[in-house]
């Protein structure tokens, strides 16, 4: 095993063995979870924060899934910058291709490919001899090696690999010039002592191993990532792969939050570095959030509204006397603020313009602003205190929808006891004002049935949910809807102080999923 304390790389040059590398896959990995595709613009948003965030590399997509998920890699590796920018490919000389062709303007970039290693994925997915596999490690690496000097080799199910046949087939990949081997548990089988061994086993067994990083990707079926990836971590694994939130296929991924604050918490466990800045840990979250129209459970690790709150009546008592004795970090150490409410009908654009600023979205152009300032005034004409939270809830509405093509414009209702519930609504569906009335079951099935009248469609309503923004009768609802066409699953969401119009809201932000969707080719046997 090596005992240098630096390692080089062609990205990163020599690197400390205490640093670690935070690769994300949230635009990845993570869309592939059902509900969460994301169109190029909120693509381009979410790379730009986890850019501002301090992630070291962005998987930005798999470029030969899909004419979109390509365009999607490559405006990311031509706008982007900072982080290096990784496109997927399977073994074959096509995905490769295509991959090279997409992060081909990143000012770094990666390929990064992977094969199935295990027996059952050799036998029942791939049909291929272990033999066939060996060389085609070989032979798409070196082809990757073609494009770039950063090369990522993955064997996927690596967690229920034969020990024997998964260190041959980590030899030919570092033979064949792979700068980082990725080792993942793809079903998410494996236990941390497994996660040590195997990586341990690697290092020491391998020729070459100590001239590589190795890399762990780590997902939560049995919510044990987060446990897992830090096992390889301790057993010398210096690339964590993760995701925000945890997104991702089935149970998700290893959330990055979780295990950067839990390395940050814990240097006497954990004694790594890594380039994240904490504080924007929370904007980024809520901003995957409100792309994505999924919010994090209420008792989320780092990022729950739960997170940092106390009720019980000694907790509370602890907290008052000394933080420290119910919370191992600060809430601002990722991003909560301690006081809120600063905002209100009187304030004016600069103030809010600095707001904006001090909640983390930075400088924010001029058309994105007068939209939010406009429809934060509305607000502030409607509710008597308005929070850190709504102007949160506002901002990534008026921006992250920017680029949609049915728009809400109004809705009018009519609702009792007495009378059957009716709305009008007026939508604008590609540049052009349509409207509708219908009736319904309640105010609600009304708004959809009229939303229906105007954009008739075969979705299926699955899921609707109200919740609330922050406290008080005049809080903010926030409303999430879940349709599900031909087997395709979505997720939207909307915030108004209105109920039903954020329900609507809700409504229209999953049918605009629904169409990028429509419009996706989807994967073949996509995981690793």
């Amino acid at each position: 095993m090596t005992t240098s304390t630096t390692i080089n790389h062609p990205n990163f040059g020599a690197i400390d063995r205490d640093r670690v590398i935070i690769f994300d896959t949230t635009l990845r990995d993570g869309e592939q979870s059902p509900g969460f595709s994301m169109n190029l613009d909120e693509k381009l948003r979410m790379a730009e924060a986890l850019a501002e965030l301090g992630v070291d590399v962005i998987e930005a997509g798999f470029p030969i899934a899909s004419q979109g998920d390509f365009e999607s890699v490559r405006h990311i590796a031509e706008t982007v910058k900072g982080p290096v920018i990784a496109g997927l490919a399977r073994s074959g000389r096509e995905d490769i291709l295509r991959a090279a062709e997409a992060v081909k303007p990143a000012e770094r970039k990666r390929i990064h490919t992977f094969i199935s290693t295990s027996p059952l994925h050799m036998k029942y997915k791939l049909r291929m001899e272990p033999e066939a596999v060996l060389e085609a490690v070989t032979r798409s690496v070196a082809l990757a090696r073609d494009f770039t000097d950063d090369v990522e080799w993955s064997a996927e199910d690596g967690s229920r690999t034969d020990a024997d046949f998964l260190c041959r087939c980590v030899e030919a990949a570092i033979k064949a010039g792979a700068t980082t081997i990725n080792i993942p548990d793809t079903v998410g089988y494996a236990v941390p002592e497994d996660i040590e061994r195997i990586f341990t086993m690697l290092r020491e067994r391998v020729p070459g191993a100590d001239g590589v990083i190795f890399s762990t990707h780590c997902h939560n079926d049995l919510g044990l990532a987060v446990a897992n990836t830090l096992a390889a971590v301790r057993a010398g694994v210096r690339q964590i792969e993760c995701t925000i939130n945890g997104i991702g296929e089935r149970a998700g991924n290893a959330a990055l939050e979780e295990v950067v604050m839990a390395i940050r918490t814990r240097p006497d466990a954990a004694p790594y570095r890594n380039g994240i800045e904490t504080t924007r840990i929370l904007r980024t979250s809520k901003l995957l959030s409100t792309i994505t129209g999924f919010d994090v459970q209420p008792n989320k690790a780092i990022v729950g509204r739960n997170a940092f709150a106390h009720e019980s009546g000694i907790h509370q008592d602890g907290v008052l006397k000394n933080a420290a004795t119910y919370e191992i970090m600060t809430p601002e150490s990722v991003g909560w603020q301690k006081t809120s409410l600063v905002m209100g009908k009187h304030s004016g654009r600069a103030a809010f313009r600095d707001k904006l600023r001090a909640l983390g979205y930075g400088d924010v152009g001029d058309n994105a602003l007068n939209d939010a300032f406009r429809r934060f005034k509305d607000l502030a004409d409607r509710k008597k205190l308005v929070y850190d939270e709504d102007i949160a809830a506002l901002f990534d509405e008026t921006v992250v929808r920017d680029h949609l093509r049915i728009r809400f414009v109004s809705l009018e209702v009519w609702a009792g006891s007495k009378s059957k519930p009716r709305a009008i609504l007026e939508l604008e569906v590609d540049g052009e004002t349509r409207s509708a009335e219908a009736h319904g079951d309640g105010p609600v099935d009304a708004t959809f049935n009229a939303i229906h009248a105007i954009f008739p469609h075969e979705a299926e309503l699955r899921l609707f949910t109200v919740g609330a923004v922050t406290e008080g009768t005049d809080a903010q609802a926030r409303c999430g809807v879940r349709l599900e066409e031909s087997g395709k699953l979505v997720d939207g969401q909307g915030a108004d102080t209105d109920t039903i119009v954020a329900a609507a809201r809700a409504y229209i932000h999953a049918l605009n999923k629904l169409l990028v969707k429509r419009a996706r080719t989807e994967p073949v046997a996509l995981t690793a």
